[in-house]
């Protein structure tokens, strides 16, 4: 079986630090490779990959500004497209663009849809639903209007995380400077428990980092440092008491929520979208709905035992567990 995995060219395949939809590819690409497949990954050429590579874009459009976005992404689905005889399936990473290809050639394609941007995409994702496949990488995040089959969630590569028995004393947040992602209640949890929070990540939201975070930053207390890379993702995420995850929409997954646990860290999270599939409320972190509920749950972190957490974590999100179940929906679309 041939197959192409086609990542975003937003950022390199895997991601240096932030880039959750090249990190499930590469995951994915690399997975089916190890079971024996032909798989060739299609991303930006400065990606780092031991796996059989190809595409024409030098270098992703977050990462060099003088690159059009709609350029490189045009440029890039339609060198998978023009040679998609090549491959029995495509593996779309990619959102819904790739979908207007599909009428158009015989190789089928399986689109893992990351999360919808607005209800205003649903339209593309609706045309080609008898022809398509989708997978969810959540319940939640199902559209009631399309035909999926299956869920399966992000595996997570256990030997890239390490398990802490006994953390430091610092909450963490980490994720995308947003207020999507509710930095700024972070903050406010951390004052309200006088706990110190360390926040990593990329600032997406520019205004509302200068007007809303910035001025909170002491660098003792309230600290920010940037992107962490892989090595500085996995000493954050292990040594941290709690991950905090007050998020203002319906997270499609979380990836570092999932990551966390992996560390053995609790996460505490407003219960909105995918957090109450990935969060196992009493025994992987809390559930809850507002400032002062997670306050209290700061105040009862010591009840998480961490190795519960970790076995918890390390059974749902297994990356071997994703594997299997993605080679069973190529089996049964060829099928």
């Amino acid at each position: 079986m041939k197959i192409a995995v086609l990542s975003s060219v937003a950022w390199r395949t895997p991601p240096e630090h932030y880039g959750p939809w090249e990190q499930v590819a590469y995951n994915i690409a690399n997975g089916v490779a190890t079971k024996g497949f032909d798989v060739t990954l299609f991303a930006t050429k400065n990606s780092s990959s031991s796996l059989k590579y190809d595409g024409v874009i030098e270098t992703g459009y977050e990462e060099d500004r003088t690159v059009d976005a709609k350029v490189a992404e045009c440029l890039h689905i339609s060198y998978l497209m023009e040679q998609a005889s090549s491959f029995d399936i495509i593996h779309n990473n990619f959102d819904f663009l790739p979908l207007t290809y599909s009428k158009l050639i015989k190789t089928p394609v399986l689109t893992t849809i990351h999360g919808f941007s607005s209800e205003k995409i649903i339209p593309v994702y609706k045309k080609y639903n008898s022809n398509s496949f989708y997978v969810s990488i959540s319940n939640a995040d199902r559209h009631p209007s399309l035909n999926y089959v299956a869920t399966i969630y992000h595996g997570i590569k256990k030997e890239e995380f390490t398990f802490v028995e006994t953390p430091q004393d610092y909450l963490l947040f980490f994720g995308r400077i947003h207020p999507d992602k509710g930095t700024y209640d972070a903050i406010q949890i951390a004052k309200a428990c006088n706990r110190q929070l360390i926040i990593a990540g990329i600032i997406q939201d520019n205004n509302y980092y200068n007007e809303k975070i910035k001025p909170l930053i002491d660098d003792e207390q309230i600290k920010f440092v940037g992107h962490a890379d892989r090595k500085k993702r996995n000493q954050l995420l292990s040594n941290a008491s709690a991950l905090l995850h007050p998020v203002y929409f319906n997270e499609p997954f979380g990836l570092s929520v999932a990551e966390a646990m992996f560390c053995g860290t609790p996460v505490i999270a407003y219960k909105r979208g995918s957090m109450p599939e990935l969060i196992n409320n009493n025994v992987s972190g809390f559930l809850v709905n507002n400032i002062d509920e997670a306050v209290e749950s700061v105040k009862n972190i010591s009840s998480i035992n961490r190795k519960s957490c970790y076995d918890y974590a390390t059974e749902k999100f297994s990356y071997e567990k994703m594997i299997d179940k993605y080679i069973e929906v190529y089996k049964q679309i060829l099928r």
